[in-house]
């Protein structure tokens, strides 16, 4: 997830107001101004005074040669760290990209953030937006909402369904509504992921709720930001999920409700690359899948031979942490 802070100094409020409305992470101001921050909003403020101390908790180094480089490699293990070259010479920028995480730059224009934001297709981890124009850190900011990487999506062609008892199944309610072809990545195991659609469809059941994914039981797989998983039973409101459309686009969103209740459920088994994959959803007409087109179809109107959309990987995982490591999950 990419990082958004705002460097208001000199001290502005109205810079100040539109970095809380857009969404940043922090801003950046000088000392003694924390508490007129606090004042208009919970933000985290990096300043002599604030939650983040410029030079002990956030280094900044200008990069003139390997030295330079090798420095923020070590300094990047545990903190972030703002980097600048004389120049703005992006080689410098994508030898770090690839060896290290916690990279920030600075920019005042869209343009910039947007070159940073790209940069060997990772792009760094967070801008510093300095400059006296509001609209500019609004655009800034939306580039970087929309900065999440996508997911690699295939065709999983259908070679079972069988109901099942019941069990404690979790709806994902979340502050966003998502549209078409939109959902969330669920399932048995993390190494197969099935995009389990929205509630964003009429229906003559229920009225639509686009903003919920029905999502599966307590012991299912889903995957959050930053690459993780979560067990969907550990899910809370502030939390962050990732919400994948039928192209493989993603954006976070955050849980407002996880609803859990006991109902009935269904074992849905699928064959992709040469692999089985499952996946366990409640059974009942309003809970979809995701056709590699993009149309929502019922649970209840699969076949065997269908083909529904899922995310495949090889690695294992460790609380919700990609590792390589031989995991077997049946």
């Amino acid at each position: 997830m990419k990082k958004l802070w705002v460097k208001v100094d000199p001290w502005n409020k109205k810079l100040v107001t539109t970095a809380l409305e857009s969404g940043a992470d922090a801003v950046w101001v000088p000392p003694g101004k924390v508490d007129e921050v606090k004042a208009l909003g919970l933000i985290q403020v990096i300043a002599p005074d604030g939650d983040l101390v410029p030079g002990r908790d956030v280094p900044e180094v200008t990069i003139t040669g390997t030295e330079q480089e090798t420095e923020v490699v070590r300094l990047a293990r545990d903190k972030p760290v703002v980097v600048r070259t004389p120049d703005w010479t992006i080689i410098p920028l994508e030898n770090l990209v690839a060896q290290c995480d916690n990279l920030f730059v600075e920019v005042s224009d869209l343009e910039a953030a947007r070159t940073f934001l790209g940069v060997l297709e990772k792009g760094v981890d967070g801008l510093v937006v300095n400059t006296d124009n509001p609209g500019v850190i609004k655009a800034v900011a939306r580039l970087v909402k929309e900065a999440s990487p996508p997911v690699e999506l295939t065709a999983a062609r259908i070679t079972g369904l069988r109901p099942l008892g019941m069990g404690d199944r979790v709806c994902v309610d979340t502050c966003a509504n998502m549209g078409l072809g939109e959902g969330m990545l669920v399932g048995n195991s993390s190494s197969g992921l099935f995009l389990v659609h929205a509630e964003s469809l009429e229906n003559p059941y229920v009225a639509p709720r686009p903003f919920r994914v029905n999502a599966g039981p307590v012991h299912a797989y889903i995957r959050v930001t930053g690459g993780k998983t979560k067990y969907l039973g550990e899910l809370a409101a502030g939390d962050e999920v990732l919400v994948v459309n039928h192209q493989g686009r993603t954006r976070p969103a955050v849980v407002g409700r996880v609803k859990v209740e006991s109902r009935p459920l269904m074992l849905v088994t699928a064959e992709a690359r040469g692999k089985e994959i499952t996946t366990i959803l409640q059974n009942a007409e309003t809970i979809r899948l995701t056709r590699p087109d993009g149309e929502a179809v019922s649970i209840v109107s699969l076949k065997p031979g269908d083909e529904v959309l899922a995310a495949l990987e090889e690695a294992g995982r460790h609380f919700g942490h990609k590792i390589q490591e031989t995991i077997l999950e049946r």
